[in-house]
């Protein structure tokens, strides 16, 4: 019987398989085309943006805030703590807090609640549920400062058609002025905001919503849970990080408010819609001392940045469980 020869070409092959799995770099390869040097090309454009237009600016506002630095001329020299001391003893700075942080729940209690509406509403793929999605959804895509003026006109006594509109229906027999008192300026602020977010903040919901399986929903009906006891057992806690982003977008986003009630309402009647950054604006540009703003503006940002940690810590703990 034949003796079949050792293949000796396999070891050979083996070998040279081995050395294209594992290929060595080559000797003549420049630095400029490593991975790491392409890495921070990469990075670069945005770090230098971040620097330039976030980082020093930041530096500068810290240094303004600890400086007498008057808008146009005059002396700047440090007098800390003195700009923060007048910040705080300025006439319109307790009622701007208390007016932000007003506005700020009333539209984060308002606008949750409506887009969550929204988008159990839409949420099944139904026969035009996609055409509602759209219309909700489209405001959010005009600019706020634009949006307020098409309201300044709609709320306009002499002009607006709203006012309008309410007379010929008997509703009223003179013309309502929608900015005229403190408490119709602000609801009607809130009504703008919410018809201008409340889609943008439904799609959030509704993304979350259609992260969660249908089979929990199956299952929850098989065992005879009804509609209430699957919305709060069920849809509440797994839409919770998607609740937590929501409120921390519409938080954030009022605490900074500033073109709505800026085109609405300047500030008024008497002071009563100013908010926060409309009192930077006027330390700023109306009585021309930019260090107590900046003062004001390092408040604002250590706030906010004391509730986003809160918010994120609340978000994170969402996602883990």
């Amino acid at each position: 019987m034949p003796v079949k020869a050792p293949n000796r070409t396999a070891p050979a092959h083996r070998s040279a398989m081995g050395r294209e799995a594992h290929p060595r770099p080559a000797p003549g390869r420049k630095w400029w085309t490593s991975r790491k040097t392409q890495g921070l090309a990469y990075a670069t454009p945005t770090a230098v943006f971040v620097t330039v237009f976030f980082l020093l600016p930041l530096l500068l506002v810290g240094q303004m805030s600890l400086s007498d630095w008057p808008l146009l001329a005059g002396d700047r020299g440090y007098n800390a703590p003195e700009n923060y001391t007048d910040a705080t003893d300025t006439t319109l700075f307790w009622p701007a807090v208390r007016f932000t942080l007003l506005y700020t729940v009333i539209v984060t209690v308002v606008l949750l609640g409506l887009a969550l509406l929204l988008a159990l509403l839409v949420q099944e793929s139904r026969p035009g549920a996609g055409f509602f999605r759209t219309v909700y959804f489209l405001p959010s895509v005009l600019g706020l400062a634009s949006a307020s003026l098409l309201f300044w006109g709609l709320y306009s006594p002499t002009t607006g058609p709203l006012s309008r509109i309410l007379e010929n229906l008997g509703l009223v027999d003179d013309p309502v002025s929608f900015l005229g008192t403190p408490t119709s300026a602000l609801l009607s602020t809130v009504f703008l905001i919410v018809w201008k977010f409340a889609g943008f903040y439904m799609l959030i919901l509704l993304v979350g919503l259609q992260r969660i399986p249908h089979e929990v929903f199956e299952a929850a009906r098989m065992d005879g849970a009804s509609r209430g006891q699957i919305f709060r057992s069920i849809t509440l806690p797994l839409l919770r990080p998607s609740i937590a982003l929501t409120l921390l977008l519409c938080v954030t986003g009022s605490l900074l408010a500033f073109d709505q009630f800026f085109v609405l309402t300047k500030g008024g009647p008497d002071n009563s819609t100013v908010t926060v950054v409309q009192l930077i604006y006027r330390e700023a540009f109306q009585r021309m001392n930019l260090g107590t703003a900046a003062a004001l503006s390092v408040l604002v940002l250590g706030v906010l940045l004391l509730l986003n940690a809160v918010q994120f810590r609340g978000l994170r703990r969402a996602d883990e469980s």
